[in-house]
């Protein structure tokens, strides 16, 4: 485990999968991320490359090949990512393709994560660099886990995520038994930008959306404020998930969606599926803000 402290926040990341484990302020005992409780969900901020959520029989095809991916793809949980780069304000870790990701993903590539702590905000860089000679096709995305309630006064249903803008935006639902998108959308604004937390709201799966007009959305307490900002510019698409019996909140930016029930399974028209020519290099950044009043 690598960490980073500055006066305000100390994180700490998993060299396995690159995964972000903790944000605390430095001067209180403030925890910010769930902790990975195993007997309700093991993670606190998976990785999510070359795909996202689920494949149709976790297969898809490229140039008349068939090809096994296993759910989010194979950065989380990983073993072969390295720490690439250390500075006293940011960490970068490492996978590049080996014989194993070549029987999954035909793709030459090195993928990135970057860890940088900037006064009271995190911001996470996701560079993925096209070492082969033909165009490669990925998605690429976050999942991290926030702790809800962070006070011990507080319940779940005392929590709300406050987005930018009023929206009217619908979910699109997932196939429960697949994984997969479904053709059927449930309405979860209506001209508002608040969505109130309760576990039941996480009975049939994640809030899957396509077409947000914000890009910021603020984890807030009923008593205590808002208590930390995901921003996410260059992310199309969100997931907000839990365990319908965790004590969290998962914010999810997306460069890519899951299959939808009605896939062709080609990977170079799958929703979402972002294009890289030979040699080039692409980066999307989200940040995670904790707001100043929750850290002194």
């Amino acid at each position: 485990m690598y960490t980073l402290e500055n006066n305000k926040l100390k994180i700490a990341v998993k060299k396995i999968g690159a995964e972000l484990c903790q944000i605390s302020s430095v001067q209180n005992i403030n925890e910010f991320m769930w902790d990975a409780n195993p007997t309700v969900w093991g993670n606190h901020a998976p990785n999510l490359f070359p795909i996202i959520g689920a494949l149709k029989n976790n297969t898809y095809r490229f140039e008349n090949k068939e090809y096994k991916l296993s759910k989010h793809g194979f950065i989380r949980n990983n073993p072969d990512v390295v720490l690439h780069e250390q500075t006293s304000d940011s960490l970068t870790f490492k996978l590049g393709y080996n014989e194993k990701t070549l029987k999954s993903y035909p793709f030459k590539f090195e993928f990135f994560m970057t860890y940088k702590l900037i006064d009271n905000t995190i911001e996470v860089t996701h560079t993925i660099k096209n070492c082969d000679e033909q165009t490669m096709y990925f998605s690429v995305g976050g999942h991290p886990a926030f702790k809800c309630p962070v006070y011990q006064n507080e319940t779940y249903d005392d929590y709300s995520l406050e987005f930018e803008c009023e929206e009217n935006s619908v979910r699109h639902r997932i196939n429960m038994e697949n994984g997969l998108i479904s053709s059927k959308t449930e309405s979860v604004f209506n001209n508002s930008n608040l969505i109130k937390l309760k576990h039941e709201l996480f009975n049939e799966d994640a809030l899957v959306f396509k077409d947000l007009k914000s890009r910021k959305v603020t984890l807030k307490s009923n008593t205590y404020g808002a208590i930390l900002t995901v921003k996410f510019k260059e992310f199309p698409f969100l997931g907000i998930w839990a365990k319908p019996a965790g004590n969290y909140v998962c914010i999810e930016p997306w460069l890519g969606i899951a299959d939808h029930e009605d896939t062709s399974q080609d990977f170079k028209t799958k929703e979402g599926i972002l294009s890289l020519k030979a040699n080039e290099t692409f980066t999307a950044t989200y940040s995670i803000e904790i707001h100043n009043n929750h850290l002194v």
